[in-house]
């Protein structure tokens, strides 16, 4: 593996030299770290990335390379990873190629012998913030001239670019820790439509192995037709899914969604989706210093008492004001904020955390057996 020369750039004003394993080129985006211990692919092609790159905390990435099973969705969205060492050499049975032949073939770049450590604990000082990383300029004056001049991730709409085009019906489900094609699961007992913000595949294999039936449609969607599928039984709900970016500069999403709120359709959000319920019902989102980004939060279960360390990736959460219209359910261990919600005059509920893991823990699955329970009420 010959390792190219790349450079660093960070709006607080900071410069690296480090080393480059993945796609050639010049990126902007912006920069956080990830505290999880596995699932670098997983990561990377979840599209809530879309528009950033991702510092992982852990200091060896690549020993066990990648595989197609461990796709999160049909491509890598994430604009790069910054990993302390870089390991060419995988080790795992399920590996099919490398890590640095995935971010090539997916035009993704891989950052290497940077000390991840100090990019931590300045994101944590500092706040998330944008960033150039480049293959072709060493130039720290000519990075900051490029970085100034492009877009900032709160002023582009991913959900545009990584939402489906059309739609279609997810056959696969999660069962026993093995896939099923979906006449092998469980026989559905509901049926919904999940409209597509950027979905995980683990989220839909999790909603199908809940005995529910799922339709994935973009994010162009039409309340009205929606409203009128569930009036006529042909859906029993709706569910709004994670995705990246800025849940505010969503407008023409937010105006659906509060017309199915009006109709009081049955919903359930997860991350995106918990925020976009929350702007919809009239409380703004805000965005934290540094976000959640990790497989090892905990968060307290208000009903069971019991603590879920759960996944998360989300740099926006709901205000606290919001117990105006909703019951906290769920709430994070770490900062106190506000994890889960059940709205009071309607058949909704949602979660910030990710209970379909991939990566991480597995103890927050129950959720999506509530979904269930929610819809054939």
């Amino acid at each position: 593996m010959g390792l190219k020369q790349a450079w660093i750039y960070l709006e607080n004003g900071a410069y690296f030299e480090a080393k480059s394993f993945g796609a050639d080129g010049t990126s902007v985006g912006e920069i956080v770290f990830n505290t999880s211990l596995t699932g670098y692919q997983e990561i990377m092609s979840d599209p809530s990335y879309a528009g950033q790159f991702v510092t992982f905390t852990m200091p060896e990435i690549g020993n066990v390379g990648v595989n197609d099973q461990d796709m999160e969705s049909t491509k890598a969205h994430a604009k790069g990873m910054l990993v302390r060492n870089y390991q060419p050499r995988h080790s795992s049975f399920r590996a099919e190629d490398t890590l640095e032949a995935f971010l090539k073939e997916h035009n993704v770049m891989g950052i290497c012998e940077i000390d991840t450590r100090f990019l931590t604990k300045t994101i944590r000082k500092e706040g998330a913030m944008m960033m150039i990383a480049s293959t072709e300029i060493s130039d720290k004056d000519e990075l900051k001239r490029v970085l100034e001049a492009s877009p900032r991730i709160e002023d582009v709409n991913y959900i545009e670019i990584v939402s489906t085009k059309t739609a279609y019906k997810h056959t696969m489900s999660t069962y026993n820790s093995r896939e099923f094609k979906y006449d092998d699961a469980p026989k559905p007992e509901a049926k919904i439509v999940a409209l597509d913000f950027g979905i995980k595949r683990n989220i839909l294999n999790e909603i199908t192995s809940a005995k529910i039936e799922v339709e994935v449609i973009p994010n162009s969607f039409d309340a009205e037709e929606l409203i009128e599928r569930y009036n006529k039984r042909e859906i029993d709900g709706v569910f709004l899914s994670n995705g990246p970016g800025d849940p505010l500069v969503l407008k023409k999403e937010q105006e659906q969604i509060k017309k199915l709120i009006a109709a009081k359709v049955p919903m359930f959000g997860i991350c995106l989706g918990h925020q976009l319920l929350s702007i919809s019902h009239g409380y703004d989102t805000f965005k934290l210093k540094f976000g959640h980004h990790g497989g090892n939060h905990p968060v307290k279960n208000i009903k069971t008492g019991f603590v879920e360390i759960t996944a998360q990736n989300h740099n926006y959460n709901v205000p606290e004001n919001i117990v105006e219209i909703a019951d906290v359910t769920h709430v994070n261990l770490f900062d106190n904020t506000i994890e889960g919600l059940k709205y009071k005059d309607g058949p909704i509920f949602s979660v910030q955390h990710h209970p379909e893991s991939s990566p991480g823990p597995k103890e927050s699955r129950y959720i999506f057996n509530q979904f269930l329970e929610l819809i054939k009420r």
